[in-house]
């Protein structure tokens, strides 16, 4: 009886596939205020060679929406970190919250502009450590909730995999690299997408799974009377 109430306790947690389905629409916006912003940047703007950042940075015209784009994936992510409260556990709920804050920062203080002109040297340098907190807590909530999945006898999943050996390889790239900075950059962000995609879809599924396994544990204890 204790079982079963505390299994329907964790059930009624769950999200219900709506919630799954708004922050799926929340990542769209997102990916797409961050893929037309190039669009509306003066002609030296390369999404080869420059940042995703260097769209929203000061003193540059329509930086408005690269910015919606990132304030879109800040909803979506503290969205998820209560619907998938269970499965992250309360570090990877840790992470990602730091992860939301400094992309939030990293969205208020520009960075640099990529040609000649005025900026604001602090504003500039409160971005790059705002960025480096965002790359740095969403690798860390991504290894975090990888090892929460190992403990409950669970494989990582395959975008799991992928976004760790893109934090690990990519800013090598993004650094070394520096004509294809950009585009290194943008795999990191789709990869980024992916993952909290894949986690609001697992959502939907441990719903479901959940719900399942209450209503045949209902079964047995009614065939037991």
């Amino acid at each position: 009886m204790l079982e079963r109430t505390q299994q329907r306790s964790l059930t009624e947690r769950r999200p219900l596939p709506p919630a799954a389905f708004g922050i799926l629409g929340l990542l769209v916006v997102s990916a797409l205020a961050v893929s037309i912003a190039p669009a509306f940047m003066p002609d030296s703007y390369s999404v080869i060679e420059h940042a995703v950042s260097a769209s929203a940075a000061q003193g540059v015209d329509n930086a408005w929406i690269a910015r919606s784009g990132f304030l879109f994936l800040v909803l979506a992510a503290l969205w998820l970190v209560e619907v998938r409260a269970d499965a992250w556990g309360p570090p990877g709920r840790f992470m990602f919250r730091v992860y939301a804050a400094a992309l939030v920062a990293a969205t208020v203080f520009g960075q640099r502009p990529w040609f000649d002109g005025p900026f604001d040297l602090v504003e500039d340098v409160l971005h790059q450590i705002a960025a480096t907190v965002v790359a740095v807590a969403f690798t860390a909530g991504v290894l975090v909730v990888m090892v929460r999945r190992n403990a409950q006898h669970r494989r990582p999943s395959f975008f799991d995999l992928v976004a760790v050996a893109a934090a690990v390889f990519l800013p090598v790239i993004m650094f070394n690299v520096t004509p294809v900075h950009g585009l290194a950059q943008r795999a990191l962000f789709v990869v980024g997408y992916a993952w909290f995609g894949a986690e609001a879809i697992r959502a939907m599924g441990s719903r479901e799974s959940a719900a399942a396994i209450d209503s045949r544990q209902q079964t047995t204890g009614a065939e037991g009377h």
